[in-house]
């Protein structure tokens, strides 16, 4: 005789509900941590779409880069707000692997399908230890595989733990992250086009700091994929 289980999740759920981080509806069957409506309205940017696009347009002057976008507009406030403090702060890393997981597909037929290889930018050991995990690498991980490209975190790495950006102004960012990061391997990177990932991007200081760094190696490009612009 088959024994069934569905009642006993049916009241495990009552009591502790699976809600959707942005709504707080019920999920069901098959969504994880995002209902679809959510998921479905995020406010896009579709910038991948357009190479001149503001996000590309920040590293302009300030390093090269072949390509650069951010999936979502990120607005304090909104809706959307709790949904990234969960994932960055609270422990609830698979938000960004699901999302990832959407950005990738929505690049797969944009020019950022040419990338070799998916770089997150890596966490100071120190804050890696106190939060357990980088949130940027969960990021990657999602992209790669809608992307079906290699995540490599262990040939660019951050040296320098470095206060918040929280607050601070432009000029005051990239002085806070210029020359925190080195190579280990820069062989690894060699004609090699990068796809440098992170969760936000505000002035992208830290981003331009991540992609000199990795234009150190030898015939390298980078491009830049964000999962929101704030």
């Amino acid at each position: 005789m088959k024994i069934s289980f569905e009642p006993l999740k049916d009241f495990f759920n009552l009591i502790y509900p699976n809600l959707c981080v942005v709504c707080n509806n019920h999920l069901v069957s098959q969504e994880k941590f995002i209902c679809t409506s959510c998921l479905y309205n995020l406010p896009k940017t579709n910038f991948h779409h357009d190479i001149e696009n503001p996000v590309s347009q920040l590293f302009w002057g300030r390093t090269k880069i072949e390509y650069a976008t951010a999936f979502y507009f990120y607005h304090k406030g909104s809706k959307y707000q709790k949904m990234m403090h969960k994932f960055k702060y609270h422990g609830c890393k698979e938000i960004g692997f699901i999302l990832g997981r959407y950005f990738g597909s929505q690049l797969k037929d944009s020019v950022f399908n040419q990338v070799d290889l998916i770089v997150p930018v890596p966490l100071h050991k120190s804050k890696l230890k106190k939060r357990g995990y980088n949130q940027s690498e969960f990021i990657a991980r999602g992209l790669s595989e809608s992307l079906e490209k290699e995540v490599d975190t262990q040939t660019l790495i951050r040296t320098v733990a470095t206060t918040t950006q929280t607050r601070k102004s432009r000029f005051d960012r990239w002085e806070n992250v210029e020359k925190i990061f080195d190579i280990k391997e820069p062989e690894r990177f060699r004609n090699k086009h990068i796809l440098l990932v992170d969760d936000v991007v505000t002035t992208g200081s830290t981003l331009e700091a991540c992609a000199n760094t990795v234009l150190e190696a030898p015939d390298t490009k980078v491009s830049i994929a964000t999962l929101a612009v704030a």
